[in-house]
């Protein structure tokens, strides 16, 4: 497997990852923090819906994947 294979494997995991954990944490502490309700509490992903999951993880996984790219040098988007 080469350098550049292995580079870009790795920035996949980690940019989808970090979206996914980042994605989980809004909808975890962010939303319940500006709702009007005082007495909000924490949602499930299944409570959210899991469609709208993706829509919010997708976006933020792919904008960490095109910094990745940039600094590792992938090549997976061009230049």
């Amino acid at each position: 497997m080469s350098s550049l294979l292995f580079r870009r494997i790795l920035v996949w995991v980690i940019g989808m990852g970090t979206g996914f954990v980042l994605g989980l944490l809004i909808i975890t502490f962010l939303l319940p923090a500006l709702s009007p309700d005082p007495n909000a509490r924490a949602i499930s992903i299944q409570q959210y819906g899991i469609i709208y999951f993706l829509t919010t993880i997708v976006p933020l996984g792919l904008m960490f994947v095109t910094i990745l790219d940039r600094y590792l040098d992938t090549r997976i988007l061009p230049d």
